[in-house]
């Protein structure tokens, strides 16, 4: 076949193809051009997922009749005051966002600049582009687009439904809400109420503010605010706890100079700063804003701008780890807070009673002989009373691990308690009432601490808590001067399925650093000859067990400082508090103590909470005090 010029119509529409993919892509582009000419106020319409009507209006400064001809030109733009391709400070290029609309869709443009008494308005339709003619508009600029990819109707058929193609161009413009909280925003999708976020201010509270505008407000109350600071490169946001986060990375805000992005150095950067914190299937909630010389970084790797390439990938990755790294462990301990919605499906069902009461107003009745402790003569020898009502925690456990927390101080006052656990069973000093974590009061099932705080309750998981607290002195130990190892009067002999216990004895070296000595035994079998001394009595045979099954995942493209801290955090596990022991109130304050003191003491090594905290405030609201 012979070498030819395409047709300049069917060159339009196969570059529109690079920029606008699908409706969302279409209407970042719109809404980038409306920021990028100053609005102080965008309103957004969307009907059919984008495919039937994007409507984007602006206060900005508008076009007069010559520019708005050019605007639909391609390579067109007034972003550029030169030729310098890597000084890029703007969102993106109008005139190549509207080019390419007007080959696949019914663009609409309409436009007055501020102080000028005249609007117009141009047309283009698969291409083909109208004469500009007045038009009634106030000071700034209407796009509408409408029938998108009705030139081009293959593309319709590799859309998605009406209701994920939405989902996509909300999340879009919630992008760029985050990324200008200086502006104020209406979105308007289908028949639904408009949402609307009002101007904040361009400073950190500004941000926190259009955060929990647009995420929620659960969002900013479980998120720290960072700053950081790296050889001219800034960071800036907010960076969830370990103990809320979700099960995908969608939940990852992150933008480079006020563009939003989707890059995998950053991504990559903010698993690192996590990975001693969550599972390896749950991702953080960050916010994130990178400033830094347009320069360093290339904007236009990607026909949508959302990838990147810094020139220097190893400093960003850098700043990301160590500010997130310092704010995540910096200051008192924290877990997720327990939200009014989740205290809610904790209350009572409406008209709940005790076995027991009669029917009539809840005066009539003494509601307090239901929960008497043992011995009070509430509750036979050796029975429990029976409750009534059953709550179901596992819809509430699904967004933070707390709520199993808050699930099991619940069921050991309902049901079977290991012991009598009333509150004054351990007097509280009034020193430690003012303590992070508040004064040992009792302990539940033997596995729960519970602890009064000045305003509130706080319950621990005693054999979590000790864990992260284990796990973090073997990490200082390794790194101070190597941990004490102690040797065994008799060598343990652990056996094994012959190919684990051949895949851990290749790496008998690595676990000597952490004080576990071990060596091969004959086949399937494994002899320990030291352990380190701060496991105590912890079940080696177990602990080997566990490490045999993991040490296949412990491949050479895993760091071998990754693999390292998973083994510490195996032994941390079996060398801390187990459930079921009993704690005298002397052991129980010590461990709240140094919980205080230990850092990311608020989540143990898998990602669950150590602890929640209930503020007597919401414990009010559960028993319709409030």
């Amino acid at each position: 076949m012979p070498l030819r010029l395409l047709p300049s119509a069917l060159v339009d529409r196969i570059a529109a193809g690079e920029v606008v993919e699908r409706p969302a892509a279409a209407l970042k582009e719109i809404v980038e051009n409306a920021i990028d000419a100053g609005a102080r106020r965008i309103e957004i319409v969307i009907d059919g997922g984008g495919r039937r009507l994007l409507r984007v209006t602006d206060d900005g400064a508008g076009m007069d009749a010559d520019e708005l001809a050019l605007a639909v030109e391609r390579h067109a733009t007034s972003k550029l005051d030169d030729e310098d391709l890597l000084a890029i400070a703007t969102l993106g290029f109008r005139g190549e966002a509207l080019a390419s609309i007007g080959a696949v869709a019914r663009l609409s443009i309409a436009s007055r600049p501020a102080g000028n008494g005249e609007a117009y308005e141009i047309r283009v339709e698969g291409g083909v582009k109208t004469p500009v003619r007045p038009a009634a508009l106030g000071p700034g600029t209407r796009v509408e687009v409408r029938d998108l990819f009705f030139a081009t109707p293959a593309r319709l058929k590799f859309l998605k439904s009406e209701r994920a193609e939405t989902m996509a161009a909300v999340d879009a413009v919630r992008r760029l809400a985050l990324a200008r909280p200086d502006i104020g925003f209406t979105l308007v999708t289908d028949d639904k109420v408009p949402a609307t976020w009002p101007a904040r201010g361009p400073d950190a509270a500004g941000r926190r503010a259009r955060i929990a505008d647009v995420l929620g407000h659960e969002v900013a109350r479980n998120a720290l605010d960072i700053e950081g600071l790296r050889e001219g490169a800034r960071l800036t946001g907010l960076a969830g706890l370990p103990t809320y986060s979700k099960a995908n990375s969608l939940s990852q805000y992150l933008f480079v100079n006020g563009r939003p992005v989707r890059d995998k150095v950053l991504i990559g950067a903010i698993r690192a700063a996590y990975s001693d914190l969550l599972p390896s299937d749950r991702h953080p909630v960050t916010v994130l804003f990178l400033d830094l010389d347009p320069r360093e970084v290339d904007v236009n790797v990607h026909p949508a701008k959302t990838e990147l390439r810094f020139r220097d990938p190893g400093l960003i990755r850098a700043l990301i780890v160590r500010t997130l790294t310092d704010a995540l462990t910096a200051g008192v301990p924290r877990t997720a807070s327990t939200g009014a919605d989740r205290l809610a499906q904790l209350a009572r069902p409406e008209g709940w009673r005790p076995q027991g009461a009669p029917d009539g107003p809840r005066g009539s009745y003494d509601w307090s002989r239901s929960w008497a402790a043992p011995g009070d003569g509430a509750v036979p020898p050796g029975g429990v009373r029976e409750a009534p009502a059953r709550f179901d925690f596992g819809s509430i456990a699904g967004e933070g691990a707390m709520a199993g927390g808050v699930a099991s101080l619940a069921l050991g006052l309902a049901l079977a308690p290991s012991a009598d656990a009333r509150a004054d069973a351990a007097p509280a000093a009034p020193d430690l009432l003012e303590r992070p974590l508040g004064a040992a009061r009792a302990q539940l099932h033997e596995t729960y601490i519970i602890a009064q705080t000045r305003d509130g309750v706080v319950v621990v998981d005693q054999h979590a808590a000790h864990e992260r607290i284990v796990y973090e002195r073997l990490k200082a130990a390794m790194e101070r001067d190597g941990l004490a190892r102690q040797m065994l009067l008799v060598p343990l002999v652990v056996e094994l399925d012959p190919a684990e216990a051949g895949r851990l004895a290749e790496r008998a070296e690595a676990l000597e650093r952490f004080g576990l000595v071990i060596e091969p035994f004959g086949p399937g079998a494994l002899l320990v000859r030291e352990v380190p001394a701060l496991l105590g009595e912890a079940d080696i045979p177990a602990l080997v067990r566990e490490l045999a099954e993991y040490a296949a995942e412990w491949d050479d493209a895993l760091p071998l400082e990754r693999r390292l801290l998973h083994v510490a955090a195996t032994m941390a596990c079996h060398g801390s508090v187990r459930a079921g022991r009993r704690l005298r109130v002397e052991e129980m304050n010590a461990l709240l103590r140094e919980m205080e003191t230990t850092p990311n003491a608020g989540q143990c090594n898998h990602g669950r909470p150590t602890f929640i905290t209930l503020a007597l405030a919401d414990i009010e609201r559960l028993f319709a005090r409030r």
